[in-house]
């Protein structure tokens, strides 16, 4: 039974017309994808400002180090933790329990007292709170944006997908306007003694009107029933290194490329309009956010473009663009003699041609596996490879007395590209026509 045609059982199960549930899904999946995504940029831009009350003034630098590495563990222990439990237990059920624990991580950070109060403990906290804030979140993804495409039709996959990826540039373009918009309204002081709580709490806030969401309105597309784990159903052992393990570790491949892209253009690229650029933080701020909109509009259209072109073809081109573009790109923003609005086009250009590429990518790894094991090789493909590329504050120091401080960059740019290009050519070819069936056909069909 297709997944379409399973869904209108699932839907007729529950009482929820199937037009409805797919509605329902395909917002939740949107929407929820915002709020994750709120929760991922939260400590990285408004702890910023509070961390000398956090930390104390002697350890700002590296619990900035140490809450970013504590989501980064989290997030791939997440997918592996609940991937398997949402293709057993069902997408909705985990999704529930995902969105649940991100809301109560959250909302404790907002609740912590500072470090005059706790000292050393206060950021301990935190960094604890990270980690299970980033495990949760790896099992929100992991569940509820294969349920997106599950319901999602075969021709609309590809813009379903664009939107869905789209909310991570939103959320970030968000966080960072609500944190201007603070520190300028309360002044930083204000900010770093009480201000800082006020987006965590809304983020809490958030999820928790995700789970009524999810409780209330959305179905799963198969018609799951509990199950037990048993020894000889497929899973994490059968994506890494059995069966499916060739598709895995070609979209583990394009999606090191993709974030090794990222970090370069969004996450260094905000660290060196500061150093070499010399732009105050609320600049910085404004122009990461404007190039945050225009990144989240081309990724809509790169999804639905990959429907159109097909998957190979457009990722092929898109690598190829910033294979060529992004050098020039860098050198263009980063230079001294750029101004203000040259600094903004560029850094938009570099994204729109880089961080683009991850519009189809909700879609494309949906794609790439069945039913039983989709939800464990999606969440682990996806944050199992953005170790790696999160580590560069470690070894670009090493690439820079090689290749100098623009050449470290530079290279990981052209890596990252050519690491989508080589493993987007040996993907399969998922043209126009091979994508007018449901998820279920689509990936019986790779698999021949």
């Amino acid at each position: 039974m297709s997944t379409v045609a399973q869904g209108t059982v699932a839907a007729a199960d529950t009482g929820v017309r199937p037009q409805r549930a797919r509605r329902a899904a395909l917002r939740g999946g949107i929407a929820g994808n915002f709020v994750d995504q709120m929760h991922i940029f939260l400590p990285v831009t408004t702890l910023g400002p509070a961390l000398p009350v956090l930390a104390g003034d002697s350890a700002v630098v590296s619990s900035v180090a140490y809450v970013v590495m504590a989501t980064l563990i989290g997030r791939p222990v997440g997918a592996m933790i609940f991937g398997p439990i949402a293709d057993t237990l069902g997408r909705v059920r985990t999704t529930r329990i995902a969105i649940a624990g991100t809301a109560i991580s959250t909302g404790v950070i907002a609740l912590l007292p500072t470090h005059q109060v706790l000292g050393v403990w206060t950021m301990v906290l935190v960094i604890a709170l990270r980690f299970l804030g980033g495990v949760f979140l790896a099992g929100e993804y992991t569940s509820a944006i294969p349920l997106a495409m599950e319901w999602s039709r075969p021709r609309q996959r590809g813009l379903v997908s664009g939107l869905v990826m789209s909310m991570s540039p939103w959320a970030q373009a968000s966080v960072a306007f609500v944190t201007v918009g603070l520190l300028l309204g309360l002044g930083r002081g204000e900010y770093a003694a009480w201000g800082w709580r006020i987006p965590f709490a809304v983020g809490a806030l958030a999820s928790v009107l995700m789970l009524v969401y999810y409780t209330r309105r959305v179905v799963d597309a198969n018609n799951f029933t509990p199950a037990r784990f048993r020894a000889d159903r497929p899973g994490l052992r059968d994506v890494l290194s059995g069966r499916w393990a060739r598709s895995f570790w070609q979209v583990f491949s394009l999606m090191t490329g993709l974030w090794l892209m990222t970090n370069m253009a969004v996450i260094l690229m905000a660290q060196r309009l500061s150093t070499d650029g010399h732009l105050d933080s609320t600049g910085v701020a404004l122009i990461m956010g404007a190039a945050a909109v225009v990144q989240a509009l081309v990724m809509v259209a790169s999804g639905h473009l990959s429907t159109v072109l097909g998957r190979r073809r457009l990722l092929v081109l898109w690598a190829a663009v910033a294979l060529v573009a992004s050098p020039p790109l860098w050198l263009w923003v980063t230079s001294a003699s750029s101004g203000l609005l040259d600094v903004g086009l560029g850094v938009a250009a570099l994204q729109a041609v880089t961080v683009c590429a991850y519009g189809p990518m909700g879609a494309y790894l949906t794609e790439r596996f069945p039913t039983p094991v989709r939800a464990t090789a999606y969440g682990t493909a996806y944050s199992l490879s953005i170790v790696v590329p999160a580590l560069y504050p470690y070894y670009l120091p090493g690439l820079a007395r090689i290749a100098g401080h623009q050449g470290a960059p530079i290279g990981l740019l052209v890596l990252g590209a050519a690491l989508v290009l080589v493993a987007s050519a040996l993907g399969p070819r998922l043209s126009p026509s091979d994508l007018d069936g449901d998820v279920d056909s689509v990936a019986a069909g790779v698999a021949r």
